[in-house]
């Protein structure tokens, strides 16, 4: 079947803060800056309107599954191939990686975290604030994942960013992102993200000045929705609530533009004279996107335990192997906690994924202390995690007698990974590193009283004139401590 096909017509050049989108998620768009600016009934006509050129860009290889296959045409002003050759970007920046190996990164299963980095002071853009924290495959292979994080303060000029490696899915945690691409224009705030398929061009500007954020980088396929399964038809993120950009195009002679691509991870610069962004019509399914974190509709538990992280994912991008995710990203928004006779915050885990946790803005309900907005932590896989002392402490003080409670002014989350991550040598050795991060969990002390369980069995016993066996003497007492 067919995907539904959505048509805009977008004929100002009005603010950002006046943006309109295409609501939908993997849908076949259409958008057009002028009006007749989209062929008719093909896709390459001898002359396409207004005396464009077509061009085709493709997300998936040409004979992919019509259900999986993903490419958009552009009619622009002059094609993309317009440029001087690529030559190696100057000075080299060697801290992008997407070739993982023991050269340029190394394994550890301790836990890691790190405190928020600071905006530099020097000027620095998108390209040269974005630094690789982890990764493991090779975007060569086309298998794998890179986690990078960025920190700017200041737009990127007469320049457009291309990352021929993989899809970027950027989460900025402070100030806004203006993302201008090839299909049009998006406004990313913290809280929302932003998908930039492979290949796409874009440049970022800053309205609000110094800006950071993360950033998880996929080889070899695409983000998806997250199949239901019993939750049904609806919950989650909403495929509506996903917009895509509107046509959107500058015409102007632009000499000694460049064009900065990231290609195996390095970078190599191009020159044209020309903007990118001359797509004056276009359509397709493959499309640089966003989605406002706030309006993911939670599921939760409703009488006792703590539902897997898995039920917050919000975007998966999968394997073969089904039910087993390349890369997730799960969040962890404002919801109720109403389990009873249950410990509600996340519970003590070694987990065969590995999660690299953000948090955007607020407290995170398992870390008290030290996990702060704009910091991360890793635990690879098997690496156990959990709950700090303080709040397991406070917890278990609160009892069974905590009533219903909310979880506001917050927003974690996590990517999480069936891959095994490598640790590049600059996040090791950061200053922003947090070497005291295992000492919030040696507080954690032993609550075992064999001798008040002995005591309570006696009283049981004598209860049941000594005739009671152990198995339901445990039983007795499991039900008298609830």
């Amino acid at each position: 079947m067919e995907k539904e096909q959505h048509r805009s017509i977008n004929t100002t050049n009005g603010s950002l803060d006046d943006l309109k989108y295409q609501s939908g998620f993997g849908n076949s768009f259409s958008s057009e800056a002028l009006p007749g600016a989209l062929p008719q009934g093909q896709n390459s006509p001898l002359v396409c309107p207004y005396g464009l050129y077509a061009e085709q860009i493709s997300g998936t290889s040409f004979t992919s599954p019509r259900k999986l296959n993903e490419r958009s045409w552009l009619y622009r002003i002059k094609p993309s191939v317009t440029h001087e050759p690529f030559k190696p970007r100057v000075p080299v920046r060697g801290k992008l990686v997407s070739e993982f190996d023991k050269s340029n990164s190394s394994t550890t299963p301790t836990q890691l975290r790190w405190k928020p980095v600071t905006v530099p002071d020097s000027p620095t853009d998108f390209i040269d604030g974005l630094y690789t924290v982890c990764g493991t495959g090779s975007s060569f292979l086309r298998h794998g994942y890179a986690i990078h994080m960025y920190t700017a303060n200041k737009s990127m000029d007469n320049c457009a960013f291309c990352n021929a490696d993989g899809d970027f899915l950027i989460v900025p945690q402070q100030g806004r992102l203006w993302i201008t691409t090839e299909c049009g224009k998006l406004q990313v705030s913290p809280g929302e993200i932003a998908i930039l398929p492979q290949g796409f061009r874009f440049a970022i500007d800053l309205p609000d000045g110094p800006s950071r954020g993360y950033v998880a980088e996929i080889f070899g396929t695409h983000f998806q929705l997250p199949d239901l399964g019993p939750i049904g038809a609806n919950g989650l993120a909403a495929p509506r609530d996903f917009l895509v950009p509107i046509a959107w195009f500058e015409e102007d002679y632009k000499p000694g533009y460049t064009i900065v691509q990231k290609f195996g991870g390095e970078l190599f610069t191009a020159r044209q004279d020309f903007s990118p962004f001359n797509v004056v019509a276009w359509h397709g399914n493959y499309v640089p996107y966003k989605y406002d974190l706030s309006k993911f509709c939670p599921y939760n538990t409703v009488l006792v335990d703590h539902s897997d992280p898995s039920i917050n994912t919000v975007l998966t991008a999968p394997t073969d192997k089904p039910g087993v995710a390349l890369l997730d990203f799960v969040i962890f928004p404002p919801r109720w906690l109403v389990a009873e006779h249950t410990f509600r915050p996340p519970y003590y885990h070694r987990n065969c994924m590995s999660e690299f946790m953000g948090l955007i803005y607020g407290g995170y309900e398992a870390k008290s202390d030290g996990f702060l907005p704009g910091g991360a932590s890793l635990h690879s896989c098997m690496t156990p995690h959990g709950p700090d002392t303080k709040t397991y402490e406070a917890t278990i003080a609160r009892g069974n007698e905590a009533g219903p409670h909310k979880i506001t002014d917050t927003m974690a989350f996590m990517f999480e990974s069936c891959l095994m991550p490598r640790v590049c040598p600059w996040a090791l050795e950061s200053p922003f590193m947090d070497p005291d991060y295992y000492k919030c969990w040696i507080g954690l002390r032993s609550h075992f009283s064999y001798e008040g369980m002995n005591a309570k069995s006696n009283d049981l016993k004598n209860e049941h004139d000594g005739s009671a066996d152990r198995a339901t003497v445990v039983e007795l007492i499991s039900k008298t401590m609830l």
